[in-house]
């Protein structure tokens, strides 16, 4: 076992700790906003999949409305303007709505940097991940396939670069891959909203957002 590895948990908790005394503000205003903008709960609640393949709930702001169909991906939805409401474009387009998942750090359910955490029932990319050993580390906020790609990458390749992060595992590597996460976040890279009829048969096929 990496020395870092054992490291890791403590460093994600005394800087989710940090973050969320730091931005509680920006948290205070987005729950207003979303409030103001449409009915429902201010965070979204989702059942994912964790270390060694442990369901937990992972914690967003809801950017969608109530009546959006739960447990699909949302680049599969076929209309997703329909359903992302006007807070939850700028949330989503700024990656804010993911903020709410420094609780799920502190649980202890995900690290600041690791493999995304995937749905469920995405049983083709979950099968992916078990061949690189990805399923048997904590999922991250961000990871290396977050800011290779995401919505755009097929299940292999994401599976692939998961498995990647487990074998360069180390506290240099995250460090790379939280700043290579902030220019990717300012560009917006790898958003997709949206499918084909044919994506939206088969939603237990794609990316994890």
């Amino acid at each position: 076992m990496k020395p870092y590895v054992i490291v890791k948990p403590i460093i994600d908790f005394l800087l989710a700790l940090i973050g969320i005394l730091l931005l509680w503000p920006f948290f205070l205003i987005i729950a207003i906003t979303i409030k103001l903008d449409s009915k429902g709960p201010i965070l979204f609640k989702q059942k994912r999949l964790g270390r060694n393949k442990r369901e937990f709930h992972i914690l967003k702001f809801r950017t969608m409305k109530t009546d959006t169909p739960k447990d699909m991906p949302t680049h599969l939805l076929q209309d997703p303007d329909y359903f992302i409401t006007k807070v939850g474009k700028f949330l989503r387009k700024t990656s804010l709505d993911e903020l709410p998942q420094i609780i799920n750090i502190l649980k202890g359910d995900m690290s600041i940097i690791g493999p995304r955490p995937a749905l469920w029932n995405q049983h083709d990319l979950n099968e992916e991940r078990d061949k690189y050993g990805a399923n048997n580390i904590k999922p991250g906020l961000t990871g290396w396939a977050q800011i290779n790609g995401r919505d755009e990458l097929p299940i292999e390749v994401k599976a692939r670069l998961d498995g990647e992060y487990v074998t360069k595992l180390s506290l240099v590597f995250d460090v790379k891959v939280f700043f290579m996460t902030i220019n990717s976040v300012l560009k917006s890279d790898g958003v997709r909203e949206g499918s084909s009829e044919a994506e939206v048969t088969s939603p237990t096929k794609g990316a994890a957002l």
